[in-house]
């Protein structure tokens, strides 16, 4: 039974009840793939890129809130709704790219788990803390139900805040943050553009469109809960602090690259354990160790989260049981995509694929999607057939059309400097 209204919690009990799938989602995004291409851009560029953190927060909240009001309305995913009410194409599309997506940047996380834990135990193979992580996820995702799996991912959150201790442990220039940060700067030339395609790609992915959506779904059919104005509006919150929270740390990564390894003339980090083992010299071991541990625990939250993702769009594609509140044996073939994609995830590190590079081919593949994924969200958020009284208002529409234009951007250029320039 739902509690009534006026017995449900209040005050500091009531937000941190409400937290969950958006945290849980924000906090995936800044994921070991995201922190070496934000290590990148502040290695490379400095301060310069602190701007695209603010820019971004209100794009990826508009979008990422659209989502999750779509799985709470309708009680379906993404996936499911596309097979509903679009052509048969537009859903074999998204499934055609978020697979390949999906599954290299798992393998690039997974190696970088695997090379960070390496620096600290050097004795024992990068490769075999990748495979112990890979294992340790598959028995997390199986045998875990989803309340207690989804309290796990909720406190894994907590080792992101790491990044927010860094800068303070080194000498900064407060006033050249300030400065950057809310006077955007940019470099109309190739590699300029490269990064901040890079950061837009990665800051607003479109697996978590799926995750977000599917995760509301678990969420109302776990807690049984009533849906009215109060609970969509809790929603809407929860994925507002989550959105803030992942700015909030992607702006301090940038701020710990940009004045680290930047002022020290360190300006090329294709990988995370490069930007943790550059900052041992500069930044003190503890910079060092708290930036390493980041690394792991953001991983061990991010994989679940894209293996999830994968699951629950392929599962849905082709109408099998999913759900990670339903055990194995009830739900095999979903959660089989699960482990198979941390299995293959694995295997692109054994085959001396360049984790770097499955990040640039992940990164083009989400770049091409994301803008017709963010249509087809805004198209269906404004169906009143199918949300009912919960259309999207005005700054829905409008937040979520200025992702749509700067998604769209984005892949233009992505594509034309990838073939053309």
């Amino acid at each position: 039974m739902t509690e009534p209204a006026d017995a449900r919690p209040k005050g500091l009990l009531h937000f941190l009840k409400i937290l969950g799938p958006g945290l849980i989602t924000g906090a995936s995004d800044d994921d070991p793939s995201g922190i070496a291409t934000y290590s990148q851009a502040g290695a490379q560029y400095g301060l310069t890129t602190l701007w695209t953190a603010l820019i971004t927060f209100p794009l990826m909240a508009a979008v990422q809130e659209m989502c999750a009001r779509i799985g709470v309305v309708t009680s379906h995913g993404l996936t499911g709704l596309l097979k509903r009410h679009y052509p048969r194409p537009v859903l074999w599309l998204m499934v055609l790219f978020s697979f390949p997506a999906i599954i290299l940047n798992i393998g690039a996380d997974l190696a970088g788990m695997g090379a960070v834990s390496n620096l600290i135990l050097p004795k024992v193979p990068s490769e075999a803390f990748s495979a112990g992580f890979a294992v340790v996820l598959m028995l997390a995702i199986v045998f875990l139900p989803y309340q207690k799996f989804a309290a796990v991912l909720k406190w894994l959150c907590a080792a992101l805040l790491v990044y927010l201790v860094v800068p303070f442990l080194c000498s900064t220039d407060w006033m050249a943050v300030l400065k950057n940060t809310f006077i955007p700067q940019v470099q109309f030339n190739k590699d300029f553009v490269n990064v901040l395609v890079a950061i837009l790609g990665t800051t607003i992915s479109p697996y978590l469109f799926f995750w977000q959506a599917t995760m509301e779904v678990e969420t109302v059919r776990c807690d049984h809960v009533v849906i009215d104005k109060r609970y969509v509006r809790d929603v809407g919150f929860d994925v507002d602090f989550g959105m803030l929270f992942s700015n909030i740390v992607t702006f301090f990564i940038i701020l710990t690259a940009g004045t680290v390894l930047f002022n020290a003339g360190i300006h090329q980090i294709d990988t995370v354990e490069q930007a943790a083992r550059a900052l041992e010299p500069l930044a003190g071991k503890g910079a060092y160790y708290l930036f390493a541990l980041g690394v792991v625990g953001t991983g061990l939250l991010a994989i679940p989260v894209l293996s999830g993702s994968l699951s629950y769009i392929i599962s849905e594609a082709f109408g099998w049981r999913e759900g990670l509140d339903r055990k194995f044996v009830e739900a095999k073939a979903f959660y089989t995509v699960a482990i198979l994609s941390l299995i293959i995830g694995l295997l692109i590190n054994y085959l001396g694929i360049s984790p770097i590079k499955a990040l640039i081919w992940s990164a083009i593949l989400y770049g091409v999607t994301s803008p017709v994924i963010i249509a087809i969200v805004l198209h269906i958020s404004n169906n009143k057939t199918v949300m009912g009284d919960y259309t999207n208002g005005f700054w829905s529409n409008l937040f979520g059309a200025g992702a749509f234009l700067l998604m769209t951007a984005s892949a233009g250029f992505l594509i034309y400097y990838q073939f053309a320039g």
